[in-house]
Order: C-alpha cells, then sequence, then structure tokens
C-alpha cells in the first residue's frame, strides 16, 4: 500500500467524521479553505527547487546535540523532511514511510533528517511513537523552513479553528508566532546543490519516499 493511498484512506474517515474523530462538517470546510487559499498564493512556487543552493544549517537533535548540513554532506547526499509535527496524523504516516525506506536511503550512502518547528519534547515522541531510526531536528521559528521557502503564517480564522480543537501551536512550537513549514522534502548533492525538491501546500498529499531513489543514485554516481 503506497503513503499517499493511506493518506487518502485516513482522510476519508476523518472527512466523514467516522469514529474517533466526529469531526464536524464547519471544520472540514475551514481547513479546505485554508489549503485552497495556500495553493491559490503561489507560495509553493517560490520554494528552493532541484538545482538551487540548498541553504548551510545547523540544528539540534532533541538531546541538545548540534547537527550541521555541512557534516552530513561530508558524509554522501542528504535527504531532508519537514516535518509539521507530532499532531499531525499525516506528518506522522510520512515518518513511518521514511522509516520504511532508510536501509534504501543508507545503501546509497544518504543521510536522512526531518526538521520540524516543534520543542525538543515533542521531537522525542514523535521519534519514539514512529519507531524512528533518524532524528528530528528542532528548527526555532520555521527559520530554516523559511530559508527553504516553506514557512507561512496560518490565517487567523485557522487560528481561531486550531485554537478551539485544542491544537495549541505555541505551546507545541515553543514559538508564538503560529506559522508552520508546508509539507518539502529535498535530496541534497554532497556539493549542496538540491537534486530533487518536492513540496506541497496540500498537507493531505505527500510523495513515495522512493521517488527520491534516482536523485540519490545520481548522486552516488558523482561521489564515485
Amino acid at each position: 500500500m503506497t503513503l499517499q493511498s493511506k493518506l487518502d484512506a485516513f482522510k476519508a474517515d476523518f472527512e466523514a467524521g467516522r469514529p474517533p474523530y466526529n469531526v464536524p462538517p464547519s471544520v472540514i470546510a475551514t481547513m479546505h479553505r485554508a489549503t485552497a487559499e495556500l495553493i491559490a498564493s503561489g507560495a509553493a512556487t517560490r520554494a528552493l527547487k532541484a538545482g538551487d543552493r540548498a541553504p548551510a544549517f545547523t540544528l539540534r537533535e532533541p538531546d541538545g546535540q548540534p547537527v550541521s548540513s555541512a557534516g552530513l554532506l561530508a558524509r554522501g547526499p542528504l535527504v531532508i523532511s519537514f516535518y509539521r509535527g507530532v499532531w499531525c496524523p499525516y506528518c506522522n504516516m510520512e515518518l513511518q514511510a521514511l522509516q520504511e525506506a532508510l536501509p534504501s536511503f543508507e545503501r546509497l550512502g544518504a543521510s536522512l533528517v526531518a526538521v520540524s518547528p516543534q520543542t525538543a519534547a515533542n521531537s522525542r515522541k514523535s521519534v519514539r511513537q514512529n519507531g524512528l531510526g533518524f532524528p528530528i531536528l528542532s528548527d526555532p521559528h520555521n527559520d530554516v523552513a523559511a530559508a527553504f521557502g516553506l514557512r507561512f503564517a496560518l490565517p487567523d480564522y485557522l487560528v481561531d479553528l486550531y485554537k478551539s480543537l485544542k491544537n495549541d501551536l505555541p505551546a507545541f512550537n515553543g514559538d508564538a508566532s503560529w506559522t508552520l513549514p508546508m509539507p518539502g522534502r529535498f535530496v541534497v548533492g554532497q556539493d549542496g546543490v538540491i537534486l530533487y525538491a518536492e513540496v506541497n501546500p496540500d498537507y493531505t498529499r505527500r510523495p513515495e519516499a522512493e521517488d527520491m531513489l534516482p536523485a540519490l543514485r545520481r548522486a552516488a554516481s558523482i561521489a564515485a
């Protein structure tokens, strides 16, 4: 079963209000409105693309250990997944799919990291609940996400909805800004150039992990 088919099945149950979700139609309509407006804004078209140079960054693992993109790229190509947070079921299903693909990435000499604005405690929870063998790096204020062109501010009506659902992003993220990254996935070659980029303003749509393998194979052949 593909990742997208799993996401579609979850979305169908969620939007139908089936237990345990029991979500009223007004909530679904508000979420659809926000997604449609983000798509219409063209924000995703302004994100970094294949052929662009990836911004260098140093972020911290949940235990406080700093991790630099330069250090990771010194070992091989780098796969980066921007992760909204432990509260997002679509994101968690994506992390699980990436975990399944991790051995394929490692055989091609690649490292994999997720980048999230959430606090270290929530990242530890994400790693534990999803059985991850790769780190979730903390991106305070979504600064690295912004450098990749992914950060956006939630509209006021969506903030109000999240508050009503007790989805308190300032508490999850330790940041009062109510910003998130658009889901984005990148493959960066050892020279720092992006070989693969997939950004979608619709958080219910995610690429398959296998979609990155051709770029990783090209990176491996260049390194050889």
